[in-house]
């Protein structure tokens, strides 16, 4: 009960309006769990979104939000880590949000090594705007915008992520609450970037790719004795064509941007000051 009162009092009091049976409630349930174990003040956490279902999210969680534009979550994420490092900062997005329009962020963020979390929820669909296919879809051809089928092959978030050079890289299901709470808050303390992706159901226009059923039964573990700096074992895991791996593929850590910004900065202190009489004389 006592752990029940602790992650209720990261919840905003304003109600979810997500369809029912949507996975996201399982997604929220886990990520403010994570907060009160991490007994993260909520004036000192950040969270930060695009457009889709899941970016409603800040909502429903007391701390600061944003609740940004379409695909831009990620930089303005950057934005806010960069401006005040002291934030814990958290990004979230949905498969077409952050693959589609804002897949052109997530390889910048990534070898940047910003110190954010993102969790990705792919419920392999655009469930807000009512069942357009998206970046992930795969086994459900037939939507609003792709009536004759889908022409090309889906995104792998997490091997993408992976490739990218992300830090931190793992994958959860929004069914299994307490492992997806561990990865998160794993993620969290990770310092530099982390990648989680969550697979999702979307209960009104996706029972096809992200069919519980058919997820749990070809899911596993990803081995315990896996080597999380080998990234090469990583996306072996990661694209397996005949089981679903949960857990952390890499964790390799390395400078942060904030790291290299204050290295820059000392660099700086250490300068002769620049007078305008010493720039034009570069030109006499």
């Amino acid at each position: 009960m006592e752990e029940l009162d602790r992650s209720c009092s990261y919840l905003s009091g304003i109600s979810p309006v997500w369809c029912p049976g949507c996975g996201y409630y399982g997604i929220l349930s886990a990520l403010v769990e994570a907060f009160a174990d991490l007994n993260l003040p909520t004036r000192e956490l950040a969270l930060i979104s695009g457009i889709g279902c899941s970016s409603r999210l800040p909502y429903f969680v007391k701390a600061y939000g944003f609740h940004s534009i379409h695909g831009r979550g990620l930089p303005i994420a950057q934005g806010v880590k960069t401006a005040n490092p002291d934030l814990t900062v958290v990004a979230v997005g949905g498969d077409g949000d952050g693959l589609a329009i804002g897949g052109g962020h997530l390889p910048h963020i990534a070898r940047n090594n910003v110190d954010i979390t993102y969790l990705l929820f792919n419920n392999a669909i655009y469930g807000m705007t009512k069942g357009q296919f998206s970046p992930t879809t795969t086994l459900f051809p037939i939507t609003k915008t792709s009536p004759f089928g889908l022409a090309g092959e889906a995104i792998n978030p997490s091997a993408l992520a992976i490739v990218y050079g992300a830090s931190f890289v793992a994958r959860g299901f929004s069914v299994k609450k307490e492992h997806l709470k561990d990865l998160i808050i794993r993620g969290m303390r990770h310092r530099g970037f982390s990648f989680i992706e969550i697979l999702s159901s979307c209960s009104s226009f996706n029972t096809t790719d992200m069919n519980v059923a058919r997820i749990i039964k070809n899911l596993q573990m990803v081995p315990e004795d896996h080597n999380q700096e080998d990234e090469i074992e990583a996306l072996r895991l990661a694209t397996d064509k005949e089981k679903i791996n949960l857990g952390v593929l890499v964790r390799n850590p390395r400078p942060t941007l904030g790291d290299k910004f204050q290295e820059a900065r000392q660099k700086a202190k250490g300068k002769s000051p620049v007078t305008v009489e010493t720039l034009l004389n570069q030109f006499a």
